[in-house]
């Protein structure tokens, strides 16, 4: 953070002889007209860059898009004002001196299941949104944090997951952890669990009305040696469909109580509402696994990208043909970043991801990442989450990404969906789904370079409610 200078470095400078610069003979310029002058070169070279990358067509940059009309709701954000209440208890004076009181943050009240602001992190089962019961100007209207009701009225369990689009019945699946038991400590200081259930399947056409299609692989109740043992973790389930096999395979994070065995699960099925086979876990390349992602790319090769070294960097290769097991390739990326919960996409040739912090159940801070290849090398682009607060956005709006989909029809617009755990009860975790748009010149540049990256800005939005532009209901 920048200081402001002193009035007596003002008024020393004041009367210092300005610097000039021969320009032409005959002439002089100022500093700020050589530095304005680097400044517009730069940028025309940076329009250059992007209008080449784009093919040479001027109207495939992206910062037109980004004022398009379909767009111009999702960027209007909100901000939010959230005041910390003041301490139950005054300690005395003697206290006090004698060990100081942090002072008391958002993420503090956040973490405490007895704060004031719960009902602001988790509102209650009046708020809930009821696809089958929301009529008028609420249908479709999404609000991140609120309990998020299926076609029977339970609340929702796909912590964790993922979308799938089905092409053969034109349906969404969205797949994710079932959570829907007691939350406890496997010892004195574990970290908050629930056992394995399952992994949850809810079907859609829209997006936002979900009907249950139950647990879709279940947990093992007698086998102790068996990874999916309810006493063992699963999470972070993906789904993806293998064209060639006629296949649905998905890939979770399969892990011990302690987390020490981490490796990747694989499981098979011929429909996408499962029954799922579950084949085995290994850890990918010879390395431990925990949060993990699949991504199919267009030509059809599909990719695992997971946490590895004990989350101090990620490790992304192929997979085999058959989408069941990994080739030997394998490139090491965001190295020493300590990265996790890794969620790709790509938009016009180029790779994005949105990765987070390792903070456990915590929130923290999201960073999106860019490639031209994705295998690398990747490149950091800051923070992308817009509105709400400072706190807001250095915790990713309270909450964790999981999976990033594309919004077909609307160029360089995606759904973010996060998952806002709630440690004390991780059943009533909640669902955070914003828009997210690649649009206009990236403003950080490469870490290794001078000049600006010919990818585009990656922008998540925070709305209390928010729904996609008219006739664009995800509908393919």
């Amino acid at each position: 953070m920048e200081l402001k200078r002193g009035e007596k470095m003002t008024m020393r400078n004041k009367y210092r002889k300005p610097t000039t610069f021969h320009c032409n003979a005959g002439s002089r310029c100022s500093p700020s007209v050589v530095v304005w002058s680097l400044v517009g070169f730069l940028l025309s070279l940076h329009l250059y860059s992007l209008v080449s990358h784009n093919g040479g067509k001027v109207g495939d940059v992206q910062f037109h898009t980004s004022h398009h009309t379909l767009f111009r709701e999702l960027e209007e954000v909100e901000e939010e004002n959230i005041q910390i209440p003041p301490p139950k208890g005054k300690r005395s004076p003697r206290a006090a001196k004698r060990r100081p009181k942090r002072p008391t943050t958002l993420i503090d009240e956040f973490l405490d299941e007895n704060s004031q602001l719960r009902h602001v992190f988790f509102p209650d089962m009046k708020t809930a949104i009821d696809p089958m019961n929301d009529s008028g100007n609420d249908s479709f209207n999404y609000y991140p944090g609120r309990i998020w009701l299926d076609t029977e009225g339970n609340p929702i369990q796909a912590h964790g997951g993922g979308i799938l689009y089905d092409e053969s019945s034109r349906t969404y699946y969205w797949y994710g952890e079932y959570k829907d038991g007691p939350t406890y400590h496997a010892h004195k200081k574990g970290a908050a669990r629930v056992d394995i259930i399952g992994v949850g399947c809810y079907s859609s056409k829209d997006l936002w009305a979900w009907k249950n299609e139950g647990i879709v692989l279940e947990a093992e109740e007698a086998n102790e040696t068996f990874d999916l043992h309810k006493s063992n973790v699963l999470e972070r389930p993906k789904v993806i469909y293998n064209e060639k096999t006629g296949k649905y395979v998905m890939w979770m994070h399969i892990d011990d109580a302690n987390y020490t065995k981490a490796a990747a699960g694989i499981a098979i099925s011929d429909y996408p509402t499962g029954p799922f086979n579950y084949l085995h876990s290994k850890q990918p390349h010879g390395f431990d696994s925990r949060d993990m992602t699949i991504f199919k790319d267009d030509d059809g090769v599909a990719y695992i990208i997971y946490s590895s070294e004990d989350n101090s960097e990620l490790h992304i290769g192929p997979l085999t043909e058959d989408y069941l097991d990994v080739t030997h390739v394998v490139r090491r990326i965001l190295i020493g970043q300590h990265r996790e919960a890794p969620a790709l996409f790509k938009y016009q040739g180029t790779y994005y991801m949105i990765t987070s912090g390792c903070t456990g159940w915590a929130p923290n801070e999201a960073l999106a990442h860019a490639a031209e290849s994705i295998m690398g090398p990747w490149e950091t682009m800051g923070n992308p989450c817009v509105g709400g607060n400072k706190m807001f956005r250095q915790t990713t709006f309270f909450a964790q990404g999981t999976y990033v989909f594309p919004l077909t029809g609307l160029p360089g617009s995606f759904i973010f969906i996060a998952d806002r755990w709630n440690p004390a009860d991780l059943r009533d975790s909640r669902y955070v789904w914003l828009p997210l748009i690649v649009g206009g010149p990236a403003d950080r540049p490469l870490d290794y370079d001078f000049g600006f990256p010919v990818w585009s800005r990656v922008s998540i939005y925070w709305h209390r409610k928010w729904r996609l532009p008219s006739g664009r209901r995800g509908l393919k």
